[in-house]
C-alpha cells in the first residue's frame, strides 16, 4: 500500500497506523527529520557535559545532548557528531566516549546478533512474563511517564528503570527492554540490548543498584514528593550479588570473519539501479546510496509484518513520519506500508547495508550495496568489555 505524504501527520497516522501501536496519537516534542537533526546538532553546546549528562530533574539542569533519536537512524552518523562538537577537553572526552559506546553496541550486535537477545556472560534473570517497575515510587512513576509521553530519557534514569525492572524486582530484563523499544525514539536493538545487559550485570559481572542516594543527587526535590517518602524501597543500596559466570559465547574473544561483521568495504556493483532504498538504520541525507545517486527516486517501506509483532508506540511512527516528509521536500519520495521483499523485487535498488541481522536476509536482492558508515571499523579481537574493545579500535 503506497501511503501518501501529503496528508497530515494525524491523517497517515489514523488511515494507515492506528491498528499498528500501542497506544493512541502522541507527538513527541522531539521531532524527526534531517532539518530538526541539524538544528539539534547546531544547538548543541558540550560545555558542562561531563558534569551535567547524568542530571535528572529540574529538566533546566540536564547536560545530555538528545541527539540520541537522530544518530541512531544515521540522520547524523557518528563520525559527523564526533568531528562537529568542540569546547572543553574533559567534556569533549566525556561525550566522545559516549559515542564510542554506541559504535561498541553496533560492533556487538552486528557480531553476536540475535545472540544478545540472551544474557551475554554472566546469569541474571532473563526470561518472565511479570512487571517490574513500581510505579507508586515517584521517581519509578515519573520517569516512566516520561518514557511513554515524549519517547527519551537521560541515560541516568534509563538506568534506573533496568535496574529497578531486574536487579531488585527480579523479572526478566528481555520484557523490560522491549518496553523501551517499542518507546525510545533511538530504539536501536544494539543499543538497548547492550544497555539492559550492561545494566543488570550480564554482561559485566557487576549489577547496577540504584537507590534514594542518587534520586536525591540526580533528581532533588522528587523523593519529598513521593507518596513512599517515609517508607521508601530503595532507601539503601541492594546488596551486591555474585552472578553465575556463563560460558564464553565462540564470537566474544575472536571475530573469524570480520568482514561479514563490517559488511562491505567498497560498493558491490550487480545491476544498474533505478531507485535507492532506504532502511530505518539509514535515513538521513548522508546516507552513501543516497548520496551516490542524486537523481534517482527513493522508496521507503514500512514493515507491516514488524510493526504487527513489535507494537511501537505512536511517537516513533509519527518520528518516522516526520522524517519522510522532511526528506520528501529535497528527493522524489514513494513511501510504503507493506513486506519490504515484495516491494524489493519491483526494480532495481541501490542500498547502504546495514549491520543489523535483518538486513543479512535481503541484501542478496539489491542491486547495488554501498559500505556502512561506520565511526571505527569492526576488529576481530575482544568484544567481552568495552574497555577491550576499545584497546583494539
Amino acid at each position: 500500500m503506497r501511503i501518501n505524504l501529503d496528508e497530515s501527520i494525524e491523517e497517515l497516522f489514523e488511515k494507515h497506523f492506528s491498528e499498528l501501536t500501542l497506544d493512541e496519537l502522541t507527538v513527541s516534542p522531539i521531532k524527526g527529520g534531517q532539518t530538526a537533526a541539524d538544528q539539534a546538532l547546531n544547538d548543541f553546546k558540550v560545555a558542562g557535559y561531563a558534569q551535567n549528562r547524568s542530571q535528572v530533574f529540574p529538566e533546566s539542569t540536564r547536560g545530555a545532548s538528545v541527539l540520541s533519536p537522530y544518530i541512531r537512524h544515521n540522520l547524523l552518523p557518528l563520525e559527523r557528531v564526533w568531528n562537529s562538537v568542540g569546547g572543553p577537553s574533559k567534556d569533549v572526552s566525556k561525550f566522545q566516549d559516549e559515542l564510542l559506546w554506541q559504535e561498541y553496541a553496533r560492533h556487538l550486535y552486528a557480531r553476536l546478533g540475535k545472540d544478545l537477545f540472551e544474557n551475554f556472560r554472566f546469569y541474571v534473570p532473563w526470561k518472565s512474563e511479570g512487571y517490574g517497575w513500581r510505579r507508586e515510587m515517584l521517581c519509578v512513576d515519573t520517569v516512566v511517564n516520561e518514557l511513554e509521553t515524549k519517547g527519551w530519557l537521560v541515560n541516568q534514569t534509563r538506568m534506573w528503570l533496568a535496574s529497578e525492572w531486574t536487579v531488585l524486582n527480579g523479572e526478566g530484563w528481555l520484557s523490560g527492554q522491549e518496553i523501551f523499544y517499542q518507546h525510545l525514539l533511538d530504539g536501536s536493538r544494539a543499543a538497548n540490548l547492550a544497555g539492559w545487559q550492561w545494566t543488570v550485570g550480564s554482561g559485566t559481572g557487576r549489577p547496577y543498584g540504584y537507590s534514594r542516594w542518587q534520586v536525591n543527587k540526580r533528581a532533588p526535590g522528587l523523593c519529598s514528593k513521593c507518596p513512599l517518602n517515609k517508607n521508601c524501597p530503595i532507601e539503601d543500596f541492594p546488596e551486591e550479588a555474585q552472578l553465575e559466570r556463563l560460558d564464553k559465547h565462540p564470537l566474544t574473544e575472536h571475530d573469524p570473519n570480520p568482514s561479514l561483521t563490517q559488511g562491505p568495504r567498497d560498493v558491490v556493483n550487480r545491476e544498474k539501479p533505478e531507485a535507492v532504498f532506504l532502511t530505518i538504520e539509514s535515513l538521513g541525507d548522508a546516507d552513501p546510496a543516497l548520496q551516490a545517486h542524486p537523481d534517482l527516486p527513493v522508496v521507503f517501506v514500512f514493515n507491516k509484518p514488524a510493526l504487527e509483532k513489535l507494537r511501537l508506540s505512536s511517537k516513533r511512527i509519527v518520528f518516522y513520519l516526520e522524517t519522510l516528509k522532511d526528506l520528501a521536500q529535497r528527493r522524489d519520495l514513494e513511501v510504503f506500508l507493506d513486506d519490504p521483499k515484495e516491494i524489493i523485487r519491483t526494480k532495481n535498488f541501490a542500498v547502504t547495508w546495514a549491520p543489523v541481522p535483518s538486513f543479512q536476509k535481503i541484501q542478496a536482492d539489491f542491486a547495488e550495496l554501498h559500505p556502512w558508515l561506520w565511526l571505527r571499523k569492526p576488529h576481530s579481537g575482544s568484544i567481552r568489555s568495552f574497555s577491550a574493545w576499545r584497546q583494539k579500535i
